[in-house]
């Protein structure tokens, strides 16, 4: 049974949110350092550097996702003036934007955020 190898990144983005229909502080305007975590497979190392994917290419494709979300008030993104931006609904729209970038031989496998250190939302498609 051959083998797979499984790849991790962080990265941060600043923004403020306010959830609605909450009834609670956080509906109010408030913001977060949020964390990101990707996480991608693959079977295939390439052949000359003997990597999955260059740590640094990863970086670059999620940073491309998060600067459309950094430093902004998330309420006001596109895609979240209908739907909240909560973690869960985050890490789902970093997902789907991350997923076409892959190259061929990865596979992306789950996008958590985070907005501290103790809790994190995770998505993933089977």
């Amino acid at each position: 049974m051959p083998g797979k190898w499984k790849l991790t990144i962080t990265q941060e983005f600043s923004a403020s949110h306010q959830l609605r229909h909450y009834c609670g502080k956080c509906e109010n305007l408030h913001g977060h350092n949020f964390g990101v975590e990707v996480v991608v497979e693959g079977d295939t190392l390439d052949p000359k550097v003997q990597y999955l994917v260059d740590f640094k290419e990863l970086k670059n494709k999620t940073k491309a996702v998060l600067d459309r979300l950094d430093h902004t008030h998330l309420n006001e993104v596109e895609c979240f003036k209908e739907i909240n931006p909560s973690s869960e609904n985050l890490a789902m729209f970093i997902y789907r934007n991350l997923k076409s970038a892959m190259p061929e031989n990865v596979s992306l496998v789950e996008v958590s955020v985070s907005e501290n250190n103790t809790s994190k939302a995770t998505y993933w498609e089977a």
